[in-house]
């Protein structure tokens, strides 16, 4: 520290200044002379209340009173004053200088002008089109607000994709497997989503934990994501590896938790994956503000197709300039931002949220530094500017160059988007860049956008007539708008659908409404997905006869949008609708009462057949009487915007209201601890909720333990038996040397051994076999049970007909010798000729025969193409073949594994297939008829049928 610095005890005392003043300023005045004084060692979050918000706040003050600048890690990692006065005192003994404002930075010089890869079939045709035209041209800028910015050119970013790829390919990862990524806005998470891809995968990015408070909350919705995805590698920081081993436990498929310096640091051969414009390039998993994360399926089609339909809406090209603070595992940073920067090779300056959230005004001095003409987010962020920011923070910015201020993802406020360009029209910035925009992940993320350079446009309805008639009425003329009269709505129009896609509204039973009739949004085009992963329950409720639902409720008017509410969150009182955004903004503006943290939702009243109307509002007060008071004002407040009184008021302590990982209230989670009496209690301590979930997580592997505990148990019972009875079944028929006898010591054995392995198995159509004729037995062939379950199902001795392999093996060339069995060299033409010749000998003497026709048997299911040995022998002995149906054995015991499941099994004989000559023709009958007599009743699909379709497609294309 400088030797003319006060003494540390003067920083002390000032910290805790500023941190009693915000306690104080949260609590109301009734209770604050109770409140106890925060020490340097209070928890800001568990006993102060201090939330993300309310951090940056305290930040803000710290830096103005201290005069210094914080690490926007401080924001997430600093949980007591005392870790707040290190970083102080850290950050001043800085050289002087080094507090540089973004105003004075040097802009840089402008790019040329590039073309964007209209052919790309992929996103990774997209990175490579760009590196061999351009590779030095600058792809992202990290903004660090601090004058150290990271350039990352085009060649750069393929370099390290590749070393990633490289590294994946050396760890198993193949192409189509999924691959999760959890890590902060970085080089390394561009690295490694293009590697990902690179490597033909499927990237799964998921949010890096921020809050503590809410870690029980993070793991379980994370370790939901990652078993749906099925993911088997996690790209993490190694700070949260201890995090990673909770979840690799709960899941039971993640299998490795890497870091991205492990993976580039990997030696291996370099992979370059071939895909195609179907393949999946993302599974964007949905926030879950009404339900469970659920996984996008967007191929590479979805997305280029949308990134290309939003670049036609918005003219976009190379001179565009996109600043973004968007996280980057949500699809308006990942995929509106990043990926529209790639295609379009426009700079991509990115910033870190947290640095947004500590300094709202690094975002806008970023667009000012750099020109930026792209750029946007929720709601919340223009709000967050309007009420943080003051104009010693802004003065020498100029926003001029800023021509289109998207605002999406939450429901849009007119009032803060009309506030905002009035605000920051003295720096330049134009009303007509104001836009609110539509979008969701089902349709990769645009899907209706206002024509670029058009003032904010609205509708002015009647409220009373949408909610009792679900139809938007002009109002009148001379009416108030949301500032004055409740009677009047004002919602913002989201302008018109993309190029190539199309909207349309319908009522419950799927019927076309007209213009201002409101109803339920349904959308089609190429950017919508296929569905959601491996959740066809929740995939058939996304489609409509070719259409797909957005879950909201809207109207169109003149051809634009207008967003009423979502479908799930809308509350039906008495026949009317009623919308919770509206009432939820104004309970939040009531004094005590903390803004954006206010859920209202219906819930099911079954005596009277409606829903009943619930307000949770979070408030920091405690004292009775000033809780009685917030209650009557609520109550009042959502009676002037409903029309009608709710139902219940529930007050509760901070941090209670549940939020998706971008800021959107879980209406239905809070439904649901509401209706479970969750509503008191605020979040538990950390170490608790990480212990709930870790014994969460243990009690899946405690199951899944106890399940192979138990099979591993049942297979060495299962391989005992097998010991105590194969050696003596096989000695003895050795010993009598008589294939009849030889025989029936085996059929015996095998039934008991299938007995007291309590394997449910059964034998049909016995009646089926020759009782005075020798036949020729084919059977399908699928594990290395099938011989004994068919030694166990046939009650007469017959030939079995085995490979040559085992002749050179003593003990099974003794064994199968004197049960009569023959060998065959299926690779040996001039050996197996000799086989079928005495194969027809033994049956024309009376021998019935037992072959496998597929001759081996693998792991993958699928009955295999048939060799005509068998049916060449019957046809010349004039002896019908008789099919036998195996199923259930692969499953048993399966090619590559040596400890048997217990399953069931099944034999069905088959009706006698008569030959109709002895020629090669008729040879090829039976095997055809028997093979599809097998093939009906196997319960496996059929092998060939792959290379029957490619035959037919070879043979079309040669046609004239």
């Amino acid at each position: 520290m400088n030797e003319d610095s006060p003494p540390r005890q003067n920083y002390e005392d000032a910290l805790l200044g500023i941190v009693g003043e915000m306690s104080t300023t949260m609590r109301p005045h009734a209770e604050a002379g109770a409140a106890t004084a925060p020490s340097l060692d209070s928890a800001l979050e568990a006993e102060l209340g201090f939330d993300s918000l309310t951090r940056a706040e305290l930040l803000t003050r710290i830096e103005q009173r201290f005069g210094v600048s914080l690490p926007e890690q401080v924001l997430a990692q600093a949980d007591t004053p005392r870790a707040l006065l290190r970083a102080v005192l850290a950050a001043r003994d800085l050289p002087p200088g080094s507090e540089e404002t973004p105003a004075r930075l040097a802009r840089p010089a402008p790019e040329t002008s590039a073309q964007a890869p209209d052919g790309a079939a992929a996103l990774t045709d997209v990175l490579r089109w760009h590196l061999h035209r351009h590779p030095d041209r600058t792809h992202v800028i990290l903004h660090d607000g601090e004058g150290d910015d990271t350039p990352i050119t085009f060649a750069q970013l393929h370099r390290h994709a590749c070393a990633v790829a490289a590294g994946l390919a050396a760890r198993g990862v193949r192409a189509g497997a999924t691959v999760a990524l959890m890590l902060p806005t970085s080089a390394e998470y561009f690295y490694c989503f293009a590697g990902i891809l690179l490597a033909g995968a499927i990237p799964v990015p998921l949010y890096p934990p921020t809050r503590l408070a809410q870690i029980g909350d993070h793991l379980q919705r994370h370790a939901g994501i990652l078993a749906n995805a099925q993911a088997p590698v996690l790209i993490t920081v190694a700070e949260a590896r201890p995090l990673a081993a909770l979840l690799k436990a709960a899941t039971g498929t993640l299998q490795s938790v890497l870091t991205p310096q492990e993976l580039e640091d990997t030696a291996g051969p370099p992979v370059q994956a071939m895909l195609r414009a179907h393949d999946i390039a993302l599974l964007q998993y949905t926030s879950g503000s009404t339900g469970s994360p659920k996984g996008v399926v967007l191929t590479h089609a979805n997305l280029l197709a949308n990134l290309r339909a939003m670049g036609t809406a918005l003219s976009v090209d190379s001179r565009d300039v996109f600043v973004s603070w968007l996280p980057l595992y949500h699809d308006m940073g990942l995929i509106g931002a990043w990926l529209g920067s790639l295609y379009y090779a426009f700079p991509l300056v990115v910033m870190s949220p947290l640095t947004f959230l500590a300094r709202p005004e690094r975002w806008l001095w970023a667009i000012h530094q750099y020109r930026g003409t792209l750029s946007g987010g929720p709601n919340f962020a223009y709000e967050l500017c309007l009420h943080r920011l003051a104009q010693a923070d802004l003065s020498g910015l100029d926003l001029s160059s800023w021509r289109f201020a998207f605002n999406g993802a939450e429901p849009v406020s007119l009032q803060t988007m009309r506030r905002f360009t009035a605000r920051f029209a003295g720096h330049g910035l134009r009303a007509q860049a104001a836009a609110p925009v539509y979008g969701l992940a089902e349709a990769s993320v645009g899907l209706t956008f206002p024509p670029p350079g058009r003032e904010l446009a609205a509708d002015r309805i009647d409220r009373a007539a949408l909610a009792r008639t679900s139809r938007a009425v002009p109002a009148d003329a001379n009416a108030r708008g949301a500032d004055g009269d409740h009677d009047v709505m004002e919602i913002p129009s989201c302008g018109r659908p993309l190029p190539g896609h199309e909207i349309r509204v319908v009522d419950a039973s799927g019927r076309e409404l007209p213009d201002r009739h409101e109803g339920l949004l349904q959308f089609r085009g190429p950017s919508a997905t296929s569905g959601y992963f491996r959740n066809p329950a929740q995939t058939r409720e996304l489609f409509d006869r070719g259409w797909l639902n957005t879950g909201d409720y809207a109207y169109l008017a003149d051809g634009e949008l207008f967003i009423t509410g979502r479908a799930k969150e809308t509350i039906v009182r008495g026949g009317r609708n009623l919308y919770p955004y509206e009432v939820e903004q104004a309970i939040g503006a009531l004094p005590g009462i903390r803004k954006g943290c206010v859920a209202v939702f219906g819930s099911a009243d079954p005596d009277s057949g409606t829903e009943h109307i619930v307000v949770m509002a979070e408030t920091a007060a405690t004292d009775e009487p000033v809780r009685r008071a917030l209650q009557q004002q609520v109550l009042k407040t959502a009676l002037d915007v409903l029309g009608m009184p709710p139902d219940h008021v529930v007050l509760v302590p901070p941090h209670t209201i549940l939020k998706t990982s971008s800021g959107k209230i879980r209406r239905a989670a809070c439904r649901e601890r509401f209706e479970h009496g969750g509503s008191g209690p605020g979040e538990a301590a950390p170490w608790l909720q990480i212990a709930r979930f870790g014994w969460q997580a243990l009690l899946p592997q405690l199951r899944r333990g106890r399940h192979a505990a138990a099979g591993l148990s049942y297979s060495m019972y299962a391989w005992l038996l097998f010991a105590a009875m194969a050696p003596v079944t096989c000695l003895a028929s050795v010993a009598v040397h008589r294939p009849a006898m030889g025989w029936a010591l085996s059929h015996h054995a095998a039934r008991l051994l299938l007995r007291l392995a309590a394997v449910p198995w059964f034998v049909q159509g016995l009646e089926q076999l020759p009782r005075h004729r020798a036949c020729v037995l084919v059977s399908n062939h699928a594990s290395y049970l099938d011989g004994m379950v068919l030694v166990a199902a046939l009650p007469m001795p017959v030939c079995v007909v085995a490979k040559r392999e085992l002749q050179g093996q003593r003990i099974p060339r003794a064994y199968l010798s004197s049960i009569g069995a023959d060998f065959i060299d299926r690779f040996d033409n001039v050996r197996e000729s000799e086989a079928i010749e005495r194969l027809v000998a033994a049956v024309r003497d009376g021998r019935s025969a037992l072959l496998f026709p597929e001759g081996t048997f693998g792991r993958e299911p699928g009955l295999q193409r048939f060799r005509s040995g068998a049916f060449v022998a019957a046809a010349r002995a004039g002896a019908p073949v008789v099919p036998v149906a195996l199923r259930g054995t692969r499953s048993v015991l399966r090619d590559g594994q040596w400890l048997p499941r217990r399953g069931p099994i099944s034999v069905v004989i088959g009706r006698p297939l008569q030959p109709d000559g002895q020629g090669w023709p008729a040879a090829m009958r039976l095997r055809n008829a028997a093979r599809a007599e097998i093939l009906h009743y196997c319960g496996e699909p059929d092998a060939l049928r792959p290379g029957i379709e490619a035959a037919r497609s070879r043979t079309a294309r040669q046609l004239p």
